[in-house]
């Protein structure tokens, strides 16, 4: 009998944990070497048992997945990591892979399909699910979303708040500075997210240094 396939199971959700583990330990072809609830949890346990896969989770305090992914790849380089997480957003695929991730899959993923993509991972292979997969395929072909050009994407009151964004102000500043609600803006906000495909506050601002939107000679004010 060929030894089994040790895997390191990450997620900050112990009712996920347990399933898993619960599901892995009944095939003899697998063996659960630790749990982990926190990126820097596994990156510990990575270290001391250089498991053959880690299942790994996105989203966890301490540190998120996608660093996780990054130091236990520079402390065991011979583990496989295998991304099981409930996102599929471009802002969480991307940075996965680039950290490292072998494979991206889904929580929706039942336990056989789960049971092979980790097979997989050891022999060295990617498993995708298939919404993962058609972004890779849309980045590779250049026709990825987050492409979008803000001067056409955004409205002029869109830019407006943008640039303010960019300069550090809150939602209840940027309302005073344009004379409009808290409300207003924070709906402004939102579609700017939302065409421009960012997550947060921070990544709106290093894009619109990024795209010029603003510049570090000129004021960021809307005139």
């Amino acid at each position: 009998m060929n030894n089994p396939i040790t895997v390191l199971l990450v997620d900050d959700h112990k009712l996920v944990r347990q399933g898993v583990r619960a599901f892995l330990e009944a095939h003899d072809e697998f063996l659960v070497v630790g749990e982990a609830e926190s990126g820097k949890s596994a990156v510990k346990l990575a270290e001391e048992a250089v498991p053959d896969v880690v299942l790994m989770d996105l989203i966890m305090p301490e540190m998120d997945g996608v660093e996780a992914t990054r130091q236990v790849k520079n402390v065991s380089p011979r583990s496989q990591i295998v991304v099981l997480t409930s996102y599929h957003e471009d802002e969480h695929i991307f940075p996965a892979l680039e950290a490292g991730a072998t494979s991206y899959i889904l929580k929706d993923v039942d336990m056989d399909e789960l049971a092979e993509a980790i097979q997989r991972a050891a022999q060295g292979d990617v498993t995708l699910h298939p919404r993962v997969a058609s972004r890779v395929l849309q980045e590779l072909h250049g026709t990825r979303r987050d492409e979008a050009n803000p001067f056409t994407e955004l409205t002029k009151r869109e830019m407006e708040v943008l640039k303010l964004i960019a300069s550090g102000l809150s939602n209840h500043e940027i309302a005073e500075q344009l004379v409009i609600s808290d409300h207003t803006v924070k709906g402004h906000v939102s579609n700017i997210f939302s065409k421009l495909h960012l997550a947060d506050r921070t990544q709106a601002a290093v894009y619109a240094w990024q795209k010029g939107v603003v510049r570090r000679d000129q004021d960021s004010s809307p005139q």
